[in-house]
């Protein structure tokens, strides 16, 4: 009988004598992390703590995430897939606190939530952290709470990754005091953007990147054949087209970019400093060989270009709101293809580190290569903590458990088989199914791998195996209509012609020489024509893409979005559609050309009113003009502040869609 049956076994005959052989919990989720960026999976970056649990516990090489934040922390808690689990709402799901504490446990989380209503709703008895997706980490917002009061944050003194731990110390204490086992779940905001790293981590950083995102990144996968997390005749993805090499970037860019990943540096050495500080406390207390630490993160680095390192400005400054960076995010996630929200390994590798010196019987320093998913986490912790599954719970309608419990794995031995691991967020879609996974970009046509013989996903053998993609596609169709309860979009069938592989919200390089977006290969004429549509953010404007949301971010000086070289052959006159949300102030403005000579604001222009009140209002301006449009310029207010749009679409006379944007 294997460890975990027998503990359920005792369990039922004496559960009293149980309650003090009953493991503790530590779930730790970072937020951005690439699969690279962790001393052990290969980084540079001094991680001594985090290593050092690996060093006695196990590495998995194939753990998978859901490529989202929010969604990888539904499946995370609940052993579901996100969108059976009711999404954000978790109305067909029982997570784990809720499953943990009829077991005896005391629970607790500290850090990000983004999910609905608070933690302290759903089981958690001691909660402190922020309920948004992204928080300033000296500043903090509006969302901080404590046991579910507001809390208000700290002018001085305050840093989000030290709080985190802080309150993580003192509800483990509580646990302690009324003798109870524990589950604390810490989701640390760290590495997410913005990018604001405490001084002393930044400036240790200082220098070590000027070598640029190329040299790192072939240190880094050598590292991980060093080590033995990838197989010595591995090939690493090679750098994608719209990336630059190093060397052809501006000084200028050069500068910049170093500097945003010594900012990332310093945010991922505080995590493991502050999990030191954590470590020691419960070596201190005894309690560090029966607790079962589980370290993952929610999806790989993310590519999403929310401005760069600003010049002037240092990271640590609160006010400062340093970005993400493509570049970079391809360096991190060595050594695969693509980013967060994309199903590719790039975008759904978490580093995964499980340390548990009582119950694990791995040999300490074990690379399990195992398939692996968060959906796994609860039902592997209600397994050890001999804890029931619920299948009923007042006013939710569970579904069943996806996930597969990793006890035989703890135990020593292996899982041969387990069920597919769908993948799924907006429209990037995947199913890993055994040795084969069947991916699709942007619902872009399906591609297969064979991922024993090919990790990093570089020979699509779509057209060498139709039946197993049919097999697969259907597999994946059918889970998402009747298991997910997916609808809409999301299920619809994949473009049958591919396109270039481009995201507006990904960084744009530029040629030194040339001073051009560099495109090269297949696809070249396209990707440039889909890259000259992209809407520009005006001067003093920042502008972020979130599912289909444009966020614009105005300083007030020169707010609004240039649509440039449209292209557009159908004759006006136009309307532009559009619902907007703004916290700003002035009236809106539109300006639009039909030649290539003219350039905005010159051109013909109109007014129209702004309900700056927080709302969401549907918005229809008629463009009177009877030639083709050939640029569009759109000030959606005239101050500082946010202002969302959603679904902005250009539609001719009768009605058809000649662009929409994102």
């Amino acid at each position: 009988m294997r460890l975990p049956a027998l503990l359920l076994s005792l369990f039922a005959l004496c559960p009293s004598l149980f309650a003090a052989s009953q493991p503790n919990f530590l779930l730790v989720m970072v937020d951005d992390m690439g699969f690279s960026d962790l001393g052990c999976y290969g980084s540079e970056i001094d991680t001594p703590n985090l290593d050092k649990l690996a060093a006695g516990g196990v590495r998995f090489t194939q753990f998978y995430n859901t490529a989202k934040c929010h969604s990888s922390r539904v499946s995370l808690l609940s052993g579901r897939w996100c969108r059976q689990a009711g999404d954000t709402a978790l109305n067909r799901a029982v997570i784990l606190p809720e499953v943990l504490a009829p077991a005896g446990y005391f629970t607790a989380m500290t850090g990000k939530w983004h999910l609905d209503k608070e933690p302290t709703h759903f089981g958690f008895q001691r909660y402190f952290g922020h309920l948004s997706g992204a928080t300033n980490y000296y500043t903090g917002d509006k969302t901080f709470r404590l046991n579910g009061e507001k809390f208000d944050v700290p002018e001085k003194g305050f840093y989000t990754t030290i709080a985190n731990v802080d309150r993580a110390i003192e509800f483990i204490s509580e646990a302690r005091a009324a003798k109870k086992p524990w589950f604390q779940y810490i989701a640390f905001n760290a590495p997410h953007a913005p990018l604001q790293p405490l001084e002393q981590d930044f400036k240790k950083y200082l220098g070590r990147y000027d070598v640029g995102w190329d040299t790192i990144r072939a240190a880094r996968v050598a590292k991980q054949k060093q080590i033995g997390l990838l197989p010595a005749d591995t090939t690493e993805s090679p750098r994608p087209e719209h990336i630059l090499e190093w060397s052809k970037l501006s000084d200028e860019q050069r500068t910049a970019e170093a500097r945003l990943m010594t900012a990332y540096a310093g945010l991922i050495d505080r995590i493991d400093q502050e999990m030191g500080r954590l470590i020691a406390d419960l070596e201190a207390a005894g309690e560090l060989d029966n607790t079962v630490i589980l370290f993952v993160s929610d999806n790989g680095a993310c590519p999403f270009g929310r401005g760069g390192a600003t010049p002037n400005t240092e990271p640590y400054d609160p006010k400062t709101h340093w970005g993400d960076s493509t570049g970079w995010a391809w360096a991190r996630n060595s050594p695969f293809r693509f980013y967060k929200q994309n199903q590719f390994e790039g975008g759904i590798s978490s580093p995964a580190v499980l340390h548990w010196p009582a119950g694990l019987k791995q040999k300490p320093g074990s690379i399990v290569s195992s398939p692996a998913h968060l959906v796994d986490v609860l039902p592997t912790f209600a397994e050890l903590a001999g804890a029931k599954l619920p299948t009923t719970f007042p006013d939710r309608e569970p579904t069943p458990l996806a996930g597969i419990s990793l006890a035989p794995i703890i135990a020593g031995g292996e899982i041969k088989a387990r069920p597919p691991i769908h993948l799924l967020f907006a429209s990037d879609r995947g199913l890993r199914d055994g040795e084969w996974k069947l991916v699709s970009f942007q619902s872009q046509p399906w591609e297969l791998y064979h991922i024993p013989d090919d990790r990093t996903e570089l020979h699509d053998v779509a057209a060498q195996h139709p039946d197993i993609v049919e097999r697969m596609k259907k597999q994946w169709h059918d889970m998402a209509a009747n298991v997910l309860m997916a609808k809409g979009k999301e299920i619809q069938p994949v473009a049958s012609a591919a396109a270039p592989k481009l995201n507006p919200s990904w960084s744009q390089y530029y040629d030194n020489a040339s001073g051009k977006t560099k495109t090269r290969g297949k696809g070249k004429k396209k990707a440039a024509q889909a890259a000259t549509t992209l809407p520009r953010a005006r001067k003093d404007t920042q502008l972020t893409v979130e599912g289909n949301q444009l966020i614009l971010h105005s300083t007030g000086s020169d707010p609004g979005l240039a649509f440039e070289h449209l292209a557009i052959e159908s004759p006006g006159p136009y309307t532009l559609e559009f619902r907007l949300q703004s916290q700003s102030t002035g009236p809106g403005e539109l300006y639009w050309t039909n030649d290539a000579e003219t350039t905005l604001p010159k051109g013909k222009h109109l007014d129209f009113d702004v309900k700056h009140d927080g709302e969401w209002h549907d918005m229809k301006l008629r463009i009177d003009e009877p030639q083709p449009l050939h640029g569009l310029r759109l000030d959606p207010c005239a101050g500082k502040g946010e202002v969302k749009l959603e679904g902005l679409t250009l539609k001719s006379r009768g009605g058809e869609v000649l662009a929409k944007w994102p």
